[in-house]
């Protein structure tokens, strides 16, 4: 009898324990989410505000220290003026005017190495003591070596532009985007998984429901991300009529005809539009769906809520285009894309539930 109340204490001990270091872990995850999507965010404003090519190289280490003196500054605006963007655009520029554009690049490199060391550091320490679950290493190293990806990525990106092009490519630009928010969607997935739900899984319909329809998120940003590169968002700035039709004409004007799809800005955005509708229907279908399956549940009510969130993006999409494509409004637009991503990521974890307890496992007769 001693002995069962013993052994009932150390497990019981044990589950407060791992349930303590989730809670800390899914809190670390957070705070990786918030840098994430600043890190997103500072980087459309570097975008918009043509910012991208101002750091010439690629200094991962070094690069973090921008120039400290008045001859630094000269350095780098020197370099930057050998290249096409400089000559063709910005001739003329004086040294206050690039260090503006110069300090968006240096804040979006700044947060991204930043990050790096948000996941590691505590990664490490957390492994290290032992509060970090074996089912969460292959998943963290997985996220570490994304990020690592993420910056070579970044400064492919960048390397486009420095030679013969103004501005960068939109393919590499659609490529880095869509990394980013691959990153942000696994960190989310992992800290849901390691949450506290009051209801059971959902059945496995409702399930793959979500999982698809994140996969149609990750779709639409991939498409608003060739429109960013190609400015395809600055024409054709009426709704819901696209150039006086509903079906445009023009839109297969580059040959080969596939071409279209990632280089005519006339299809790019009728593309990024016609996907958006066809998003916002599979919100509803998922959410009326989620009620007739699941009716007065907690998924229901987040599959209700995800669809509001998609309406409002649709929104704000609509205000950005017909006003042309402001900064502000830009940004915003880019950052509820984030937010959509990331609610429909938790929505399809709660659907799955959280990971099984390890004491819970290793307990089991």
């Amino acid at each position: 009898m001693a002995a069962n109340t013993l052994t009932q204490g150390v497990i019981a001990s044990a589950r407060d324990r791992e349930a303590r270091n989730r809670h800390y872990i899914r809190i670390w995850l957070y705070l990786v989410l918030i840098v994430l999507a600043s890190i997103v965010l500072v980087g459309g404003a570097t975008r918009m505000t043509g910012s991208g090519l101002s750091i010439t190289e690629w200094k991962p280490i070094h690069g973090i220290i921008p120039p400290l003196n008045h001859d630094q500054w000269i350095e780098e605006f020197d370099k930057y003026r050998q290249i096409p963007q400089y000559q063709q655009l910005n001739k003329g520029m004086s040294l206050g005017e690039f260090q503006q554009i110069f300090w968006w690049e240096w804040a979006h490199r700044f947060l991204a190495r930043g990050v790096g060391f948000l996941v590691a550091v505590p990664l490490a320490f957390f492994w290290l003591t032992g509060r970090l679950e074996q089912r969460l290493k292959p998943r963290m190293i997985f996220i570490l070596a994304l990020g690592a990806l993420q910056g070579a990525v970044g400064w492919w990106m960048v390397a486009s532009g420095l030679v013969d092009r103004v501005d960068v490519s939109q393919y590499r630009l659609a490529t880095h985007l869509t990394l980013a928010c691959i990153i942000f969607a696994a960190v989310m997935y992992v800290a849901r998984g390691l949450a506290v739900y009051s209801e059971a899984p959902a059945n496995r319909r409702i399930q793959r429901f979500a999982g698809w329809f994140v996969l149609l998120v990750f779709i639409q940003i991939y498409l608003g991300a060739l429109v960013a590169g190609l400015d395809a968002g600055l024409s054709y700035n009426t709704w819901p009529l696209m150039d006086g039709s509903i079906i445009p004409g023009g839109l297969f004007a580059i040959q080969p005809i596939w071409h279209n799809f990632f280089e005519n800005p006339k299809m790019v955005q009728f593309v990024h539009r016609c996907f958006a509708y066809f998003v916002f229907a599979v919100a509803i279908w998922q959410a009326i769906s989620t009620i007739r399956h699941l009716p007065g549940t907690t998924h229901a009510r987040r599959a209700i809520l995800l669809a509001a969130l998609v309406a409002l993006q649709a929104a704000i999409g609509i205000t950005t285009l017909v006003m042309q494509v402001p900064i502000a409004l830009g940004l915003l637009h880019q950052f509820f894309a984030i937010v959509i991503l990331g609610f429909a990521v938790a929505h399809w974890r709660a659907t799955k539930g959280a990971y099984p307890r390890e004491t819970e496992v290793a307990t089991e007769p």
